[in-house]
Order: structure tokens, then C-alpha cells, then sequence
């Protein structure tokens, strides 16, 4: 089975295609760096779209979604942005965890699974 790998840099690839499965590196907000939660899990949403279309695919497909947040004090901005952005009736198997991110301007980071 071959492997596809898209934005491939020396310590990880953003988007991995296995057969018909899509991995997706923890995206954080880039765009939208130390501005609110809601603004940058939008920003993390629209990554998000943009890299699974790269692979053939679509939120519509979502098998798993980690969600880190850096205060659970949060939970409810990050969710109202997510209610409104996935797919009704195709919500992914879903875990959030209150963690500290690699960099302080970053308090949401989402990982995904999709099927092609």
C-alpha cells in the first residue's frame, strides 16, 4: 500500500495519506497567533479544510479529532466554533485535553483522522 505524504519538512509531514485513511499533524492557528480562541480555532478549521482537500477528502469523512486547549476555561468558545464548522450527522470520534502548547501564543492545537 502506498504512502503519500503533502508539506513535507525535516521533522514531520502536515498531511499523510495511507491507502484510504488521511493523517493530519496538529494544526495550530499560524494565521491567527495570540488572538482569541474562537479566532483561532477558525483559523485551525479552515487549515484543516484546506489540507484534507489536498488529499482527496473532506471533514464529512472525520474518523477521529484530538483537541488541545491550553485552559478548559475555554472549552465552550473552542466548541461553538467547531459546532458550526463539522459536518451534522458526521462528528468524529472526539477527545479534548487540556494541555500546554510547544509556544505561548497558541491555545488551541487540532489533530485529525479521515477516511478518503
Amino acid at each position: 500500500m502506498s504512502i503519500q505524504r503533502f508539506e513535507t519538512g525535516p521533522r514531520m509531514s502536515q498531511v499523510v495519506v495511507h491507502g484510504n485513511t488521511v493523517y493530519l499533524a496538529g494544526v495550530v492557528a499560524s494565521n491567527a497567533a495570540g488572538e482569541s480562541v474562537t479566532k483561532q480555532t477558525q483559523d485551525i478549521l479552515k487549515t484543516i479544510d484546506g489540507h484534507l482537500a489536498k488529499a482527496g477528502t473532506d471533514k464529512s469523512k472525520l474518523l477521529s479529532a484530538t483537541i488541545y486547549i491550553t485552559d478548559m476555561k475555554t472549552f465552550q468558545e473552542m466548541n461553538a466554533v467547531w459546532d458550526g464548522w463539522v459536518s451534522p450527522g458526521n462528528t468524529p470520534a472526539r477527545a479534548t485535553v487540556e494541555a500546554k502548547l510547544a509556544a505561548p501564543q497558541y491555545t488551541v492545537e487540532i489533530m485529525v483522522t479521515a477516511a478518503k
